[in-house]
């Protein structure tokens, strides 16, 4: 085989796998947690070891949704933190970009960060041990790690500054996280109110920290 014939064989199952991604994706926003591989493999019109055969099991569909959902998330929070604002009116505006990715979605957020609330069906018994810890906690990981860059990149704190920033990176995403999964299950206030109190939380040692020599700011 050739390199053209294998890049198109790769093309062609790349846009295979996006198009199954699609399709687990219209199941999870229709079922939320109670999304199954069988309804899954019939949304895409196929059978379900042809799904297995792409993603192993739903652990695997699990893992390629997370990073399809937090690549999307990720480069709206970077958009946020990019726009040309006062740093308050950054925080804050980052701040709603996530509350409002999971107001806009809360069956995609709920099956990736409460899979647990679904039930099993009878055709997916191989599928009872999925451990949603072993997905949820790298995701959640990976935005500190993508936040505590950009507050390294922008914030000079004085010593320390790498180590302060993957502090604050983790603690700011844990807050968000936390609060957000509450807010949403109990709905106690206004997403602006809830943007504006956390905000205020963050608001101490941020507002007096100065910007990188040379850095786009933050």
């Amino acid at each position: 085989m050739d390199t053209t014939q294998r890049t198109d064989q790769q093309r062609s199952a790349d846009r295979r796998r996006r198009e199954l991604l699609e399709a687990a994706d219209r199941v999870v926003l229709r079922d939320g947690p109670q999304a199954s591989m069988n309804a899954i493999a019939a949304e895409a019109g196929i059978t379900k070891p042809i799904l297995y055969r792409h993603f192993g099991d739903k652990s695997g569909l699990y893992a390629a949704l997370a990073r399809r959902h937090t690549d999307a998330l990720l480069a709206s929070l970077r958009a946020a933190l990019d726009a040309p604002a006062e740093r308050r009116e950054r925080v804050e505006a980052t701040l709603d970009t996530y509350l409002a990715a999971i107001e806009a979605r809360p069956q995609v957020y709920r099956f990736l960060m409460h899979p647990a609330e679904g039930t099993t069906t009878p055709g997916d018994q191989a599928d009872q041990g999925f451990d949603v810890g072993k997905h949820s906690a790298p995701l959640l990981r990976r935005m500190g790690e993508e936040l505590a860059q950009v507050i390294e990149e922008r914030l000079d704190v004085g010593p320390g500054t790498q180590q302060l920033a993957r502090v604050w990176g983790h603690g700011i995403v844990g807050m968000m996280h936390a609060a957000g999964d509450w807010w949403l299950g109990e709905r106690p206030c206004s997403r602006a109110e809830l943007v504006r109190s956390l905000a205020d939380l963050l608001w101490g040692r941020l507002a007096a920290a100065g910007d990188k020599a040379g850095g786009p700011g933050f």
